[in-house]
């Protein structure tokens, strides 16, 4: 079994509080659009925060029909909006393939919370024994690659990680491996999240995680020194993976290459990071390592860049440590600056923003940014993206928990096997 084979990646699909689909929201990080403003989903009276990342435009039934979009949670709509996408555009097809060498690999952090709680509030009002037939299966986490798996129809492997923050990340780093490692020739991967229900946002709220700004222009800010706080979001985003062979003989057009994964874990806290960001710094190491390649050959980052004080702080010193001197002669910007924090969904959202970027050459922003700190001295784009042709990009995910996830990316090139 072949231990080495190149993985590439041909089909992106992404719903996002930037846009529905790759164009609209590609689109938006490029000009700098916020996605974040006052939540609809809900009635907010009587709680603290008042924004988040919806995904605006978002209607389930233009992915399925009515009947079968109610037997699923948002988070499971998403999902499969996504991964539409990332197959059409893949071009895949099924009666050329074997099933069983196709696969699903598709995270969430929290999986069906909107499903949760409002059976919860059902069973308690008219009795437990009164709650949806199809609570179970609405509610957990790995059915959303479940639903995906069967659409599609994939036989290979089908799981879910679930790594909070950095569950989407893990998802694309153990897909990849699998597929380099002879398992698999295709694999379907990425998270998915739709937790802007009052129980997830009182939840972040009590835990004292999220910003209660309730002005979008100063809620995600991630590096700012003034940040206080992430803000929900709520999305998804799926990545076709193939082995590079495979791809080749069916003529597929490759947007990029995943060329290496690193993954950590702190040991040290079920939700602050490390002080002196060892852990992800090691993952960052690793997955360079991974990709045979320098810290000089990276060339933009995008960052976890969550916008709270402990995160910014710590991942902007666990570069220093992975990079060395060329911390700051690369760039790196906080997308979630523009989407909020998408949680389970972050990593592969954050990917697809990270491959359009050394697609395209162009490094989307950190917007908002007004007041400097000088614990977060890097290249973070401020407020302007900018046109720089790179060819090595990282992303990465840190989550509760301490799980640390690093993925390089390299735009694609065909002589380099």
């Amino acid at each position: 079994m072949d231990q080495n084979r190149r993985v590439v990646v041909t089909g992106l699909g992404i719903i996002s509080p930037l846009g529905c689909g790759l164009t609209a929201s590609w689109q938006g990080a490029k000009e700098g659009k916020c996605g974040i403003g006052p939540i609809t989903l809900y009635d907010t009276e009587g709680q603290k925060v008042k924004l988040a990342g919806e995904a605006h435009g978002f209607d389930a039934e233009n992915y399925m029909d009515k009947r079968e979009a109610r037997k699923m949670d948002r988070c499971n709509q998403l999902a499969i909006a996504a991964a539409q996408e990332a197959f059409q555009m893949s071009g895949l097809d099924m009666e050329k393939e074997d099933p069983l060498r196709c696969g699903v690999l598709v995270s969430s952090g929290i999986g069906g919370l909107t499903t949760i709680q409002n059976e919860c509030l059902k069973g308690n009002e008219k009795g437990w024994d009164r709650v949806s037939p199809y609570f179970i299966p609405m509610s957990i986490a790995n059915m959303s690659a479940g639903h995906i798996a069967i659409q599609l129809g994939f036989q290979g492997m089908c799981s879910c990680s679930v790594t909070a923050c950095a569950s989407g990340t893990n998802a694309i780093g153990d897909a990849m491996r699998y597929i380099r490692h002879g398992y698999a020739d295709v694999m379907l991967c990425g998270g998915t999240e739709a937790s802007i229900t009052p129980l997830g946002m009182g939840g972040f709220t009590s835990l004292k995680a999220l910003c209660t700004n309730p002005d979008p222009a100063r809620a995600s800010i991630p590096f700012d020194k003034e940040r206080s706080g992430f803000v929900m979001g709520e999305g998804a985003g799926m990545l076709m993976l193939e082995s590079y062979e495979h791809a080749k003989a069916r003529g597929a057009v490759i947007l990029g290459e995943v060329a290496g994964y690193g993954a950590t874990c702190d040991a040290h806290h079920i939700t602050a990071p490390c002080p002196d960001g060892r852990g992800a710094a090691q993952a960052m190491t690793m997955a360079l390592e991974d990709a045979g390649i320098t810290p000089e050959q990276i060339g933009y980052i995008n960052a976890h860049g969550t916008s709270t004080p402990l995160n910014d702080a710590g991942e902007t010193l666990a570069v220093k440590k992975a990079f060395g001197d060329h911390a700051y002669k690369l760039a790196m910007s906080s997308t979630k600056s523009m989407t909020g924090h998408l949680l389970g969904a972050s990593g592969a959202v954050e990917a697809i923003f990270t491959l359009m970027a050394l697609k395209e050459g162009f490094l989307p922003p950190t917007i908002h940014y007004q007041v400097p700190d000088e614990q977060c001295d890097l290249d973070i784009v401020p407020n302007t993206g900018r046109s720089q042709s790179i060819s090595y990009a990282m992303s990465n995910s840190l989550g509760f928990g301490g799980h640390n996830a690093s993925l390089v990316f390299h735009a694609f090139e065909e002589e380099q096997q």
